[in-house]
């Protein structure tokens, strides 16, 4: 085919794609075309050449003896070419040279004309899909935007982003959220999926903590820039988060700085979440005072750790005083759900009894007590 070059070019601009590519899968769509028309159990190739900028389809073909017993096998014998009537093509060739034979797909009738053009398109319609795929696969866990086209039965809302449609399921979304086509909305990107019978698939979240994390990258100068890093964090969606902070810079006190000024920074992303309540806890790497401040608001008196790294069932024993219960569970248990989440352990709750209690009205309190161990 001549002049393919310019049509490489044509259609790599029109699908903003690279043009190697296009004339990658212009060559799989004449291998294929003549698959399907010519002969499929025989090899082809397709060359470029980029003066001419033309394409040429060629067999590759086996020289063997003239009375090789291939010659004569009904199902082989197309695969092979006489030594003799090869030299007839190229006087240097040999036996068990490989000789190209040129295809010209015009020859072949419409038939061949319409195959072809149907696996151009189905190629270049794959290349664009695996462009979309590569381009949102290294986006997975990234905050996206989009607008509300559709909502179904289901209550699935499905966004367009740019160049494709992707999806928001219910399950994903914040109890309490309706969204009306023409809405934009936030989500990060949960899963991306290809294949051949329904192309490209992405589906979203924003109940996930990742988008809390984003959210947060996205309103917090210091989390952005590196020097307040968000070590765990935990969603019961719409409802109670907790996040763990960690700062890189003496001077930069991680929970005042993602709170900022009179709460407005964490206000800012609770309202993106339905107003979901969250806490930013100072994280640490002593794991008996980590566990006493992810249990705020109630004060701790002491945690034992049982079990080790290895053990899926580590359990905190957290020593606590009676009226200090119901706060360290939090109304229907979320308190400890999230605290439990952070951690990574289960956690059992201790009360004191009458003598431990007045005895620990003697010292300071809670958190602060279990700060002043560990200076």
């Amino acid at each position: 085919m001549e002049k393919i070059l310019d049509i490489i070019d044509a259609i790599a601009h029109e699908k903003g794609l690279q043009p190697e590519s296009v004339a990658e899968a212009l060559k799989r769509a004449f291998i294929q075309t003549a698959k399907r028309c010519i002969d499929p159990e025989l090899y082809y190739e397709a060359d470029i050449d980029p003066e001419t900028k033309s394409l040429t389809l060629f067999q590759s073909i086996t020289v063997v003896k003239d009375d090789d017993a291939l010659l004569t096998d009904e199902e082989e014998s197309n695969k092979y070419i006489s030594l003799s009537d090869a030299k007839e093509m190229d006087d240097d060739v040999e036996v068990g040279d490989q000789l190209q034979i040129d295809h010209n797909l015009e020859d072949y009738g419409r038939t061949a004309a319409s195959s072809l053009h149907r696996e151009i398109e189905f190629h270049v319609q794959r290349l664009v899909e695996d462009e979309l795929y590569n381009k949102y696969k290294s986006q997975i866990g990234s905050i996206v935007s989009g607008r509300v086209v559709h909502v179904d039965n289901e209550q699935n809302t499905f966004i367009e982003m740019d160049e494709i449609r992707a999806v928001l399921p219910m399950k994903s979304r914040i109890k309490g959220e309706v969204f009306h086509v023409g809405d934009v909305l936030q989500a990060v990107v949960r899963r991306v999926n290809i294949d051949n019978a329904n192309g490209i698939s992405i589906e979203l979240s924003r109940t996930s903590p990742k988008f809390l994390e984003e959210l947060l990258h996205l309103e917090v100068p210091e989390i952005k820039d590196g020097m307040v890093i968000i070590e765990k964090s935990a969603r019961i969606p719409g409802e109670r988060a907790k996040i763990a902070l960690l700062s890189t810079h003496p001077q930069v006190d991680p929970v005042g700085a993602t709170v900022g000024v009179k709460g407005v920074r964490i206000n800012a992303v609770s309202d993106e979440l339905c107003g979901e309540n969250i806490d930013c806890i100072e994280y640490t790497t002593i794991p008996e005072l980590f566990i006493a401040r992810v249990m705020s608001p109630a004060i701790i008196s002491s945690v034992i750790i049982e079990g080790n790294d290895e053990d899926e069932t580590k359990k905190a024993i957290v020593t606590l005083p009676s009226d200090q219960k119901s706060k360290a569970i939090g109304r229907s248990g979320i308190n400890i759900r999230l605290a439990s989440m952070l951690t990574g352990m289960n956690i059992e709750l201790v009360e004191l009894d009458g003598e431990d209690a007045n005895r620990n009205e003697e010292k300071k309190e809670g958190v602060e007590s279990l700060e002043a161990l560990f200076k």
